[in-house]
């Protein structure tokens, strides 16, 4: 038998083989393999749990050896498949010395019975020891699952809090132990190790779920249901379409008109992940420990909202161990920004690369990895430093100067990856049309006039539930994994070309715009992709005009200055 631990290095981590020596000299324990300070002090809690579990601990000297050398390693991991090594080792040397018994007949967990034979495969251990023995949970579990199957290792010994993520692993067989003495014996006996789920399938509805035209989402929340939010039916209709193609918003307008409370809302809109969206997903958050045990595999989209005092390495990832960022974190979800102008510039600009490449490296000492990144950016701000710029009913305090700095924290480019941007008005309540439930058409459009999409009588209904804006959210769905397999927002310019039929009608529109707003080439393609997700909603085949009508609407908003 071979056992092996895990050190959580970046995205991908390192298997690590544990080896023991026993050899003649003064008793010791000596560790060698770039063991940081929680490796080494591994050796005092080991020797205490074996002796406190009943065992012997050798009396000759024990070398300990994690390898590959060149590779630092961290964390408490370790100290279970060391304490298993020693163990093994001094049982070795025992039956070499022609004793049949392991610590005598009264020892703990052998009940007297004849010697087992370890097993023969490889075998996984992570966990830390206490004192006593006993084993507490340690992160990581997942990803390591997932590298030792993929290396053809078909065993392993976890902490019990950790067995369930464990199980999540396809081919692994695991035993969730309490204690050193139950993890000892299971070494001895194959049969105590049960296999993992097997290979989940899109048919399943895990607890929690439900289906919606077809489309897995996770139950509504009544506390974050969107037919609380009043006046603001413009701004529910552009996260619809943005939950629904996976497009970026931008939202802005005065302090209290709403901004957040509908984006904080946002997650509700979107779809479960499937299977294979959640794999990578549930890896990152087990690399983090934040992984919640009683969901093993993450179904639902991830949603995060950091603050604005997060620095570079907060949001892109890094430190000693290649921690992931929020950006990686937000990994097939939605990265939240609030107040964004308030971000530090150099934050925001490194959003740009990841935004395109959905996925970010990070260097460090020598060695780099890769983390996914494929996230959904949302931004609320104000229009200004004192928040009043662009309002009728309030004055603006703030210079040209202040504004147009206060928008450059933004930068062309960033803005330029931003697929719908929206104004927010402060003051849409009473009788104003402020916004398009989905339901209705764009009788007619003109360059200089502001179009919301709305009738009169509808901005006199309730505002749409959750449930209802999940319904317009699977038709467009299915229609784009039917088409293409992932959402709009992810077209690549052939594929814009090849999905995106267009009529001519709306096509010499989209022209005109163009010319007018100046739109850059990534701008076109972003108007493009909305409207296709507008079109996939309502079931059409072909962009007609009513659909690239509201998705220049919603991009030719640029903020600042000219607002």
């Amino acid at each position: 038998m071979q056992i092996f631990s895990f050190s959580p290095f970046g995205y991908e981590g390192s298997l690590v083989t544990v080896e023991v020596d026993l050899r003649r000299g003064i008793p010791a324990v000596d560790i060698v393999g770039l063991a940081d300070g929680a490796v080494k002090e591994s050796r005092e809690r080991m020797r205490s749990a074996v002796r406190n579990s009943g065992f012997e601990f050798p009396m000759e000297r024990v070398l300990i050896s994690l390898s590959p050398a060149d590779l630092k390693k961290e964390g408490a991991g370790f100290d279970l498949a060391v304490a298993l090594g020693v163990l093994s080792a001094s049982e070795i040397l025992k039956e070499k010395k022609g004793n049949e018994k392991f610590g005598g007949e009264d020892s703990i967990g052998r009940n007297g019975s004849k010697e087992e034979s370890l097993i023969e495969e490889n075998i996984l251990v992570m966990g830390e020891l206490e004192l006593s023995g006993k084993l507490r949970p340690v992160r990581g579990v997942h990803a390591a699952v997932s590298t030792a199957v993929s290396c053809g290792i078909m065993y392993c010994v976890v902490p019990r809090e950790n067995a369930a993520e464990a199980r999540e692993v396809p081919g692994m067989k695991v035993f969730a132990a309490e204690n050193l003495v139950e993890a000892f014996e299971a070494v001895h006996n194959a049969s105590c190790f049960t296999s993992g789920c097997e290979c989940r399938t899109e048919d399943e509805i895990p607890d929690g779920f439900e289906l919606i035209e077809g489309v897995l989402f996770s139950k509504a929340n009544e506390g974050l249901d969107f037919s609380i939010v009043k006046n603001q039916k413009r701004l529910v209709r552009a996260l619809q379409i943005a939950a629904c193609g996976g497009h970026n918003v931008l939202a802005f307008g005065p302090p209290g008109c709403g901004k957040t409370m509908c984006m904080q809302r946002f997650g509700e809109l979107l779809p479960a992940l499937s299977v294979e969206e959640a794999y990578p997903v549930t890896r990152i958050y087990s690399l983090s420990g934040a992984l919640n045990a009683k969901n093993p595999l993450m179904r639902k989209a991830p949603f995060r909202m950091p603050h604005q005092t997060t620095s570079v390495e907060g949001m892109c990832g890094g430190g000693v161990n290649c921690r992931p960022g929020e950006i990686s974190l937000a990994h097939n979800g939605v990265l939240f920004l609030d107040e964004a102008a308030e971000f530090r510039s150099s934050v925001l600009q490194m959003l740009r690369v990841p935004l395109e490449s959905k996925s970010i490296t990070l260097c460090r000492a020598g060695r780099s990895t890769v983390y996914p990144a494929g996230f959904q950016l949302l931004m609320a701000t104000n229009p200004c430093p004192c928040g009043n710029y662009g309002s009728d009913s309030r004055i603006c305090l703030c210079s040209a100067r202040s504004i147009e700095m206060y928008w450059k924290k933004f930068s062309g480019p960033l803005l330029d990856r931003i697929d719908i941007r929206i104004k927010v008005e402060g003051n849409s309540g009473n009788d104003k049309t402020d916004g398009y439930s989905g339901n209705e058409k764009i009788d007619s459009y003109s360059g200089n006039e502001k179009t919301d999409g709305l009738t009169e009588d509808s901005a006199r209904n309730p505002s749409l539930s959750t449930f209802e804006l999940r319904k317009k959210i699977a038709l467009g769905l299915k229609t784009q994994r039917l088409r293409q397999g992932f959402k709009n927002a992810l077209l690549k310019p052939d594929e814009i070309i090849k999905y995106c039929k267009i009529t001519k009608e709306a096509s010499e529109f989209l022209e005109k715009e163009t010319e007018r707003n100046d739109f850059s080439p990534r701008a076109v393609s972003s108007c493009l992709k909305v409207s296709r997700t507008i079109a996939d909603m309502d079931c059409s085949d072909y962009i007609e005009l009513i659909h690239i009508q509201e998705a220049v609407d919603l991009r030719k908003c640029e903020g600042g200055i000219e607002m």
